[in-house]
C-alpha cells in the first residue's frame, strides 16, 4: 500500500518518553484532517478523501470516465492518473485516498503523456463515427479527445464493427462498439440499482460488457429503467428512439397526433439548450410543440391527478375490507404502481408482493386510455386515426406502453413514448430555440392540473399528492391545517428510504365522490396512517426485505416506489449528465411550480371531476373505471382486481 510509509529495519519502533513527543505533530488517522498541496495549492482535507475529491475543492480539474458521483469508486479507466511526489509510478486520484501530507502534480509531461496513451488505446477499439453518434458534442471520450489534441488514432482504429448492435428491448439499445470499458453500466445496475442484468464478461483485452450468457438484452432480466444510459460516457448505451415514427405521424394529414408532456421534462429539457438545471420552460415547451405539427398538447398532470383519486380510493377500499371487514387477503400495505421500472423490477425479483402493487394504470397509460375513449367520442375522431406520443422521462415508459394489457381502449393506448433527450432533439430539428420562444397554455379539455400532479416528478411527490387527497377526503378539514401550505415535508427529501406517520385526529362526512362505496368514516378516527417511500430499486429491494422480515415498513398502509434515484427528475431519459446536484434542482424546479398553481389538489381538479360527471358515471374504482383505468393479474392462478 503505497500511500503507507515504510518502517527501515533499522529503526525501533519504541516510543520516545512523553516529555521527548510533546513537539510532535498529532497523528493522522479516522476523523482528522490532512494536508494536501496539489499544483502548488494547499488545502486541508478529511482524512481518506480522494486526490480526485481535494482537487475539486481547489477547483483543479483532473479529467476522469470510470468516475462518476452516483457510483462506487472503480479505478479502472486510469485517465485520471497524477503524480505523487515520492512515488514511482502514478496514481488514480479517484481510488486514492489521503492518510498523510502529500504533494501531487496533476498536469505534468509524465502525467500528459500516460493520459494520452490512454487515450490512444481506448480510440483504438472504439468504432464509430461522431457525426452520426447520437452523443456526438455530449460525449466525455469526445471531450477529451479535443482537449488532448488527439488529431490521429496513433494506434490504429476500427474499421468494420465487432459486435452486432442490440435492439432487443422497448427502451435500451446497446452498441458495444463504443464501449470504452469503463464499468459505470456494471456498477449502476449493481450497485445503484441491484438488479444485475449487465457484467464484465471475458479477459485480458476480450473483456467485454455483455448480459446473462451473452443474450439480447430484451431476453434476460432487465427493468429497462436507462440509468445506464445516463450514466455511460459515450454512445455505447441509448434509449430506443421512435421520433422517425412521430415525425411521419406528424406529416400524415389523415392522423390526428397529441401528446402530453409529464412535469419532469419540462423541468430539465432546458438543460440541452445550454440553460442550468432546475430552468422550467413548462409553457414554453407547449409553443415548441405547436411549431413541431402537434395538433394538441396536453398535461399529463391531468391524469396524474385522475391516478391519485383512482388510488387513493383503491387505497381506502383495501383499509376497509382490513379493518373493518377483517378480511385477511386484503394486500396492505399497498404499493405505488406508476414507475413502470418498479413495477418490472417487483414482477422479476418478487412476484409474491404483486397483490400489494395498485392496480391503477399509470398517468401515462389512464392518458392514453381516455384520449382514444373520451376524447375520441366528444370530438368525433376515429380512434384508429389518433396517435398518442408521451413526453416522458423515462426509458422505461416505452416498454410500458408496448405492453399487451395497455389496450383497453381496444387500441394501443399510447402509441410512443418519447424521453426528454428525444423531444429536445425533435425541437432542434425543427429550427427551435426553446428558451426563446414564447410562453403558451395547454389545449383543453386536459389543460386543467393541479400542483399536485406536477410533485409526482419528484421522490416523495406521489404520497404527497396522495396525502393531500385522502386527508381532505377523509377529515373534511383543509390540509393546510396540518401542514403549511399543503407542503408535506416529512415525505419530501432524497433520503433512500423515508417512513413518516400521521394520526387522523377526525373524519368528516363521505364526500359525494365515494359515498358509493362508503357510508361514513368513523373506522378511521384516530387511525395512525404510516406511509413510507423509496426511490431507487436498491432502496426498494430494502424496503420488501423489510416487510418480508417484518419490519416496521410492514406496518405501513401505503408506500411510494419509484424506479429512479431521486423519482422520475432522475429518470432514463433525463438529459446527461445527471448528479446529486442536478436532480436537487430539477427538484426545486418542481416544487416551485406547485406553488404557483392555484388548485393544488387533485380532488379539485374541475376537468376531473367532470371526467366522473360524463364518463366514468360510477364513480373512482367503479365497473368503467377499472376496465379502462386499472389493470388485471392472477396470482397462483386467481384472478384479482
Amino acid at each position: 500500500m503505497a500511500f503507507l510509509k515504510p518502517i527501515s529495519p533499522n529503526t525501533s519502533t519504541t516510543r520516545a518518553p512523553q516529555s521527548q513527543r510533546r513537539n510532535e505533530p498529532e497523528a493522522i488517522g479516522p476523523g482528522t484532517m490532512v494536508s494536501v498541496t496539489i499544483d502548488g495549492a494547499t488545502t486541508e482535507v478529511p482524512y481518506a478523501t480522494t486526490i480526485l475529491d481535494a482537487a475539486k475543492k481547489l477547483n483543479i480539474k483532473i479529467p476522469t470516465l470510470c468516475h462518476h458521483p452516483d457510483l462506487c469508486v472503480a479505478g479502472v479507466c486510469r485517465i485520471c492518473v497524477v503524480e505523487i511526489e515520492g512515488m514511482r509510478n502514478l496514481q488514480a486520484s479517484c481510488a486514492y485516498p489521503l492518510t498523510q501530507p502529500l504533494k501531487v502534480n496533476t498536469h505534468s509531461r509524465t502525467v500528459r503523456q500516460a493520459r494520452r496513451h490512454v487515450l490512444d488505446l481506448m480510440l483504438a477499439n472504439h468504432y464509430g463515427q461522431c457525426t452520426t453518434c447520437w452523443r456526438n458534442g455530449n460525449c466525455e471520450l469526445q471531450q477529451l479527445a479535443e482537449e488532448y489534441g488527439v488529431d490521429m488514432t496513433r494506434f490504429g482504429s476500427v474499421v468494420t464493427p465487432k459486435h452486432e448492435i442490440d435492439r432487443s428491448s422497448y427502451s435500451v439499445v446497446r452498441d458495444m462498439n463504443k464501449c470504452i470499458g469503463c464499468r459505470r453500466c456494471v456498477r449502476t445496475c449493481i450497485d445503484l440499482q441491484e438488479v444485475g442484468a449487465l457484467e464484465a464478461t471475458r479477459r485480458g483485452a476480450e473483456t467485454l460488457i455483455s448480459t446473462f450468457q451473452d443474450k439480447p438484452l430484451g431476453d434476460v432480466v432487465c427493468i429497462a429503467c436507462g440509468q445506464c444510459i445516463n450514466r455511460c460516457p459515450t454512445g455505447a448505451l441509448m434509449a430506443n428512439d421512435p421520433t422517425d415514427d412521430v415525425w411521419a405521424a406528424i406529416d400524415d394529414p389523415k392522423k390526428h397526433v397529441v401528446i402530453q408532456t409529464a412535469p419532469s421534462p419540462r423541468a430539465a429539457i432546458g438543460e440541452c439548450f445550454g440553460q442550468p438545471p432546475g430552468t422550467a420552460l413548462t409553457f414554453e415547451l407547449n409553443t415548441a410543440l405547436r411549431y413541431c405539427g402537434f395538433d394538441k398538447i396536453f398535461d399529463t398532470n391531468f391524469t396524474a391527478d385522475l391516478t391519485i383519486i383512482e388510488e387513493g380510493t383503491e387505497l381506502l377500499m383495501r383499509l376497509h375490507r382490513a379493518l373493518v371487514g377483517g378480511d385477511t387477503t386484503a394486500a396492505v400495505p399497498q404499493f405505488t404502481s406508476c414507475s413502470p421500472g418498479w413495477v418490472k423490477y417487483l414482477e422479476h425479483f418478487y412476484p409474491e408482493m404483486i397483490p400489494h402493487m395498485s392496480t391503477a394504470k399509470s398517468p401515462q397509460q389512464m392518458f392514453g386510455t381516455i384520449i382514444k375513449t373520451y376524447y375520441a367520442k366528444v370530438h368525433n375522431i376515429d380512434p384508429a386515426d389518433i396517435v398518442t406520443v408521451a413526453l416522458m422521462p423515462c426509458s422505461a415508459k416505452k416498454f410500458e406502453c408496448n405492453r399487451p394489457e395497455m389496450a383497453a381502449s381496444g387500441y394501443k393506448d399510447v402509441d410512443f413514448g418519447l424521453t426528454t433527450r428525444e423531444m429536445a432533439a425533435m425541437i432542434k430539428e425543427a429550427g427551435v430555440d426553446l428558451p426563446n420562444v414564447p410562453p403558451s397554455e395547454f389545449d383543453s379539455p386536459f389543460g386543467t392540473a393541479t400542483g399536485s400532479g406536477v410533485v409526482f416528478g419528484a421522490t416523495g411527490g406521489v404520497m404527497e399528492a396522495a396525502l393531500r387527497t385522502v386527508i381532505e377526503l377523509v377529515t373534511g378539514e383543509k390540509v393546510e391545517t396540518l401542514f403549511e401550505n399543503a407542503n408535506i415535508m416529512p415525505v419530501r427529501g432524497f433520503d433512500g428510504v423515508r417512513y413518516a406517520e400521521l394520526k387522523i385526529p377526525k373524519v368528516g362526512p363521505v364526500p359525494p365522490i365515494l359515498q358509493h362505496l362508503f357510508k361514513d368514516f368513523e373506522w378511521l378516527n384516530g387511525v395512525t396512517l404510516k406511509v413510507g417511500v423509496a426511490h431507487g430499486t436498491a432502496n426498494a429491494k430494502r424496503v420488501i426485505e423489510d416487510i418480508k422480515a417484518g419490519g416496521k415498513f410492514s406496518e405501513c398502509h401505503f408506500i411510494e416506489f419509484m424506479a429512479c434515484p431521486g423519482g422520475c427528475l432522475g429518470g432514463g431519459g433525463q438529459p446527461i449528465p445527471t448528479s446529486p446536484e442536478i436532480r436537487a434542482a430539477r427538484a426545486k424546479a418542481i416544487y416551485a411550480e406547485d406553488m404557483g398553481y392555484d388548485i393544488r389538489k387533485s380532488h379539485e381538479n374541475p376537468d376531473v371531476l367532470r371526467i366522473y360527471e360524463e364518463f366514468l358515471t360510477d364513480g373512482p374504482c367503479g365497473h368503467k373505471s377499472h376496465e379502462l383505468l386499472h389493470t388485471s393479474y392472477t396470482v397462483r392462478g386467481r384472478f384479482i382486481l
